[in-house]
């Protein structure tokens, strides 16, 4: 069940009474990876956000100190998925489900005592949802600290494995998520499959992007007819290593960091 995660670090095998006993629960830090299952072109499986999440955390938390404590919730694996809707086995919640998910589940281990929570989020279409709930919940729940974290944000070294062209479009199922899942899941990836393609141009006078400082909105099917953006024919299992290597070693970071925060009072 505890799937990439080492079982001393997952928090459904604890007993009730292993939680209330606990000792300095407001420092314990809990993550809560956030997923989803959609369309990664026709290449790799529908898992692959969920699946890289869990697998960068199971690895962080293998290397974490053992005087840390951290444990990892069950994965939520869906996620709000509708950009990629227009391909069939995208499973989507809507915003207000997720959100209400996350805050329910903020409710029960704020209840349970502890007071520092990690939303891991892998998926590029949500890091907006897990800012406006860690808000939100950080308003009902004064000192309740809430990171609203993107996988791929923390410090790393992957840029330098891919290509100009690839850092700036490979934005969904190329080089490093095809690479990631060689080495995390290689049985489900079919490389013969894969294939490139680039979204359109955009006109070079334009100062709108996908996603820069000032985007527009779009959807997958508008951006690319395989559900790949980006060129996964490049990847390797090679380069997957390091990438699972280089993010689990900033998690790492990333979680000491939060074990040691204390949230800022300027009334004090």
């Amino acid at each position: 069940m505890h799937s990439f995660i080492p079982p001393k670090r997952f928090f459904p095998y604890l007993t009730w009474k292993d939680v209330q006993e606990m000792p300095d629960k407001a420092n314990v830090v809990l993550i809560l990876p956030v997923g989803a299952i959609e369309q990664h072109g026709p290449h790799l499986p529908l898992i692959v956000d969920a699946a890289i999440g869990v697998a960068v955390l199971g690895k962080a938390l293998e290397k974490l100190d053992s005087e840390i404590p951290a444990f990892a919730l069950p994965t939520l694996y869906y996620g709000k998925s509708n950009e990629h809707w227009h391909f069939p086995g995208t499973i989507t919640l809507s915003y207000q489900t997720l959100i209400t998910t996350i805050s329910e589940i903020a409710d029960s281990i704020y209840r349970a005592g502890f007071r520092k929570l990690v939303l891991m989020n892998s998926h590029g279409g949500q890091p907006q949802i897990m800012e406006i709930a860690a808000r939100d919940l950080h308003l009902k729940y004064d000192d309740l600290m809430v990171f609203p974290l993107f996988t791929w944000r923390v410090p790393h070294h992957v840029g330098e494995l891919l290509t100009p062209k690839e850092r700036e479009f490979g934005i969904h199922a190329g080089d490093a998520e095809t690479s990631l899942l060689l080495s995390i899941l290689p049985e489900q990836v079919k490389m013969e499959n894969a294939v490139t393609e680039y979204p359109p141009e955009i006109p070079k006078d334009s100062l709108l992007s996908m996603e820069g400082k000032l985007p527009f909105a779009w959807v997958t099917k508008d951006l690319s007819s395989s559900g790949i953006i980006g060129d996964p024919t490049t990847a390797t299992r090679e380069k997957g290593d390091r990438i699972l290597e280089d993010l689990s070693n900033g998690w790492v970071k990333v979680i000491k960091d939060i074990y040691t925060f204390q949230q800022p009072n300027a009334s004090t």
